[in-house]
Order: structure tokens, then C-alpha cells, then sequence
């Protein structure tokens, strides 16, 4: 059985007796047509049960209705709310999502963004890897917004790091703890670069010794040595760059036999899904990962009706808390 033919606006032309660009004018760009003309091409168009083409309509005005967000690890929990919610805001736009795995590879970014930049209106890049000036290159190119990366000049949707740190720090200094370490992620990464130094700045005002160990990779297989070089320095506290991370490391204590939080306590940063399900459940810093992921679509969403690449310099800024688990506890002895 054949399926019926799609109506095309030579059709549609055709019943309203009007040349095939006054049909096309009438359905994109309506202020060039009389509006008596328009009336009447948009109710023949109407009763024909014409559909403009996808594609069409994609070629003529240069737009593919597609998105794409980057991502460095696309097993970390960390990352699936701010998926979901810029997925969830793509699709209310009536917007197609894509989604592409870098494997916390700046290479890899700037591959992938190379091979969807025909097909796609526009880049979420989430947690980037690339530096600074390649970002800002490839701004001068496609619509960008960046998710936990910030580089002057260019739209973002941030979880403040900054103040959360403070939160731990004074969590730790509360409970009488006079050394921390801090177990950094990769070295391309620039929230650890910026939990570092909020780290670091809140421990040298409340008199607390802070060291940098790292990098590390942010998973929970590099838990182990990152919890051996923690024993070695004798400080009674740790912050994981992450709460993968941070399960590792209390795996690996475990192991040793040392107690937390009775010898230890540990802190990790994005209270990912099984943060409160791990032995002792996890302290963490959390923050709306969902809401980042939103706001950044809206971001690109700002920037496609303007004619230059580049969107306005907007940081959207989010608040993040300390959830106060298990696995801290007062400094021993």
C-alpha cells in the first residue's frame, strides 16, 4: 500500500494561486508579505495539511535545532543531572540533543566539536578539558556555553565551588582537625584549580596546614594510592576532588584498617548517587547540577537569534551546601 503524498509548497502555491517564494515568505518570513496575502496562503496551507520539511527549513535558515553537550566522563554520576537537565531544557525548546563521551581528553573535545559543527546549532561544554585560548577560539567560530568552566568573556553556568570549600573547611576547623589534604583531579581540570585555592585561602585563615597530593584520577580506582599518599603525610582530614574519588579512598582505609572517622575523616565534592550509601556514608559538597545544565541551554538558547558567534560575557552562578554524613568526625586524640 502506498502511503499518501506529502504536500509540498509548489502545492500549496498552486491552490493559492501565488508564486512558490510568496508561499515561503508567508510561512518564514511573514512582514515581507501583505497581510491579506498571508492570510490566505497560511489557510490554503492549513486545509492542504502542509508541514514545512525539517531539513528545508534547517538549509534555509541556516539552524539544525540541535545541540550538542560535551562531556569528559560519561560514567561519572556527577555529570548525569546536569545532563538531565539540559536535556530536559532542549526538549521544551523542541530542541534535539546530542550528547558526545571526550574521555577527559582536551583533544578529544576539539575532534568531536570539529566533526558536529555542520550538524549542530550550538556546544554545551561541560567540565572542559581544553585551555582557555582554545576555547575562546572556538568561540569566535560556534555558539558556546560552558557548565562548571569558567573563561572570561564567555557564557557559563557555575556551581560555586568558592563558598562550598569554605563550608568544608570550617566544617573541619568546627571539629578540632589542624591538617587536611586535598586529593586533586586532573590537571586540565579548572573546578580543581578552584577548589584548591578556596580550600587553601579558607585553612590559612583558620590556621589549619593544607597540602595539595595529586593529580589523581577522579574515579574510585584512584582511591587506593591516593589514600596510601594521605597516610604518609599524617594529616587527619581529606578532600577528594570528587566523590568517586573519595569512595575510593575510604575503600582503601578500610583495607588498611584505619578508621573513619575515628583516625580519618573524608570529604568529597558533588554528592553523586550512593554518596549516602557507601560505609561510612560520604560528607559532601552538592550543588544543582540540574539547574546548570538548564541554564546553560538557555544561554546558547539567548545567543541563536543574535548575528554575531559570541553570546554576551553571562555567568550564571548556583549555590552549593555542605551535607554532613558519616564519614567526618572530631580529630583524634
Amino acid at each position: 500500500m502506498n502511503s499518501p503524498k506529502r504536500t509540498t509548497i509548489y502545492d500549496v502555491a498552486r491552490e493559492a494561486g501565488v508564486a512558490a517564494s510568496t508561499v515561503s515568505r508567508a510561512l518564514r518570513n511573514p512582514r515581507r508579505v501583505n497581510a491579506a496575502t498571508r492570510e490566505h496562503v497560511l489557510g490554503v496551507a492549513e486545509r492542504l495539511g502542509y508541514r514545512p520539511s525539517p531539513l528545508a527549513t534547517a538549509l534555509q535558515s541556516g539552524r539544525t535545532a540541535t545541540v550538542a553537550m560535551l562531556v569528559p566522563d560519561i560514567t561519572n554520576p556527577h555529570f548525569f543531572g546536569t545532563i538531565r537537565g539540559a536535556e530536559r531544557r532542549a526538549s521544551a525548546a523542541g530542541i534535539t540533543f546530542i550528547l558526545s563521551y571526550t574521555e577527559e581528553s582536551a583533544d578529544n573535545e576539539l575532534t568531536q566539536i570539529e566533526r558536529l559543527a555542520r550538524s549542530v546549532d550550538g556546544f554545551l561544554l561541560a567540565s572542559s578539558r581544553m585551555s582557555d585560548e582554545t576555547i575562546w577560539e572556538l568561540a569566535e567560530e560556534h555558539n558556546l556555553a560552558l557548565v562548571n568552566r569558567e573563561v572570561r568573556g564567555l557564557p557559563s553556568a557555575v556551581v560555586d565551588s568558592r563558598v562550598g570549600s569554605r563550608q568544608i573547611v570550617e566544617h573541619l576547623a568546627s571539629l578540632g582537625h589542624e591538617s587536611m589534604v586535598y586529593l586533586s583531579g586532573p590537571h586540565q581540570s579548572w573546578v580543581a584549580g578552584e577548589r584548591w585555592h578556596a580550600l587553601h585561602d579558607s585553612a590559612r585563615n583558620l590556621g589549619i596546614r593544607a597540602t595539595r597530593l595529586g593529580p589523581f584520577p577522579p574515579k574510585v580506582v584512584g582511591g587506593g594510592a591516593a589514600a596510601d599518599a594521605v597516610l604518609v603525610t599524617g594529616a587527619t582530614a581529606v578532600v577528594a576532588h570528587n566523590d568517586l574519588l573519595a569512595i575510593g579512598v575510604l575503600r582503601r582505609l578500610a583495607e588498611r584498617g584505619v578508621a573513619v572517622p575515628g583516625q580519618v575523616s573524608v570529604v568529597g565534592y558533588d554528592d553523586i548517587f550512593g554518596a549516602d550509601f557507601c560505609v561510612p556514608s560520604l560528607t559532601t559538597l552538592a550543588g544543582p547540577q540540574d539547574e546548570a545544565g538548564r541554564s546553560a541551554v538557555e544561554l546558547l538558547l539567548e545567543n541563536r537569534s543574535r548575528s554575531t558567534a559570541r553570546a554576551p560575557d553571562r555567568r550564571v552562578m548556583l549555590p552549593s551546601h555542605l551535607v554532613i554524613r558519616e564519614s567526618t568526625g572530631p580529630a583524634p586524640g
